[in-house]
């Protein structure tokens, strides 16, 4: 990124991505759909509307659904109350968790088998009473599925990897004696646009290789600057003097300087601070950030 282009934002995004997998991925959960009682849909906390797959959303809207806020310990704990009252008052089913510490996963067992137990009940009544409770686990890459499955399971049975869309084949596990999981390969929706593509690209749902990244870092810095302008300056160790009327262009480049990102003749390695800044924000050393908030 020049010096004269430090007063502009980052351009729009606008990326058609669909590869062959995500379209038969798409016909074949449409179809699996019919198997299934419940949807469990896994939104990454941090941006519950980006992360929710807009053609998911309208396949599975005649479903017995619960959302799932996961990666909730990265996200403002404040922000994810606001979207589980946001759905509630839609008459919509919505749940933090944290699949990496199991935080919220019995109360997720509890509410399939609540959700689900008139169904049972009149299946009893007919004399079908082992029926199982059959559960599609859904979320578009990097918003913790695997993680979710295995946690859910107490073992590793779902492939996991730090990859956007690692997990590549359906597959059903038995839970307890009365739920069964469909696991489904992470699914986008073919076209992104403007702020979601970007929300999508910081959390690196989508590839890292599709989009430049010192121009996603400086859209990033932006939105934190603005709303968690803290958070920077006590992780960089920044002064307020410091930042004040600062550049996001300037920014990066103090950045830069504070972590020793620089090449041969102390100039900053861009590339080098925008790939600190992306994985600080991904790892959550940047404290507890929500990037959408509900509108009041």
């Amino acid at each position: 990124m020049k010096k004269n282009e430090e007063q502009k934002s980052c351009p729009s995004v606008n990326i058609n991505w669909y590869p062959g997998h995500m379209a038969k991925t798409k016909k074949q959960i449409e179809e699996d759909l019919k198997l299934v009682d419940v949807v469990v849909e896994i939104l990454d906390a941090r941006i519950p509307l980006s992360s929710q797959n807009p053609d998911i959303k309208e396949l599975t809207k005649n479903k017995k659904k619960i959302l799932l806020l996961n990666k909730s310990d990265l996200a403002s704990e404040t922000e994810t109350k606001k979207w589980i009252q946001y759905w509630q008052k839609k008459n919509k089913i919505a749940l933090q968790i944290n699949s990496n510490t199991g935080e919220g996963i019995a109360t997720v067992l509890k509410t399939i088998k609540d959700i689900c137990s008139n169904d049972l009940a009149i299946q009893a009544e007919k004399g079908r009473i082992k029926k199982n409770i059959r559960v599609m686990v859904i979320g578009i890459p990097n918003v913790g599925k695997s993680s979710f499955i295995n946690r859910i399971t107490r073992k590793s049975s779902a492939e996991v990897g730090n990859k956007p869309g690692v997990t590549k084949q359906k597959k059903w596990i038995r839970i307890d004696e009365q739920i069964e999981l469909l696991d489904t390969p992470g699914v986008l929706w073919p076209k992104f646009e403007d702020k979601s593509a970007l929300h999508l690209a910081y959390t690196g749902t989508i590839k890292d290789e599709i989009l430049n990244k010192q121009e996603v870092a400086y859209s990033l810095l932006t939105e934190l600057f603005q709303n968690y302008k803290t958070n920077l300056i006590e992780r960089y160790k920044l002064k307020e003097d410091e930042v004040k009327d600062i550049t996001i262009f300037g920014l990066m480049q103090l950045i830069g300087k504070k972590r020793g990102a620089l090449v041969a003749g102390g100039i900053i390695d861009e590339e080098k601070v925008a790939n600190i800044i992306l994985d600080d924000f991904r790892m959550g050393k940047l404290g507890r950030i929500t990037l959408e908030r509900v509108e009041a």
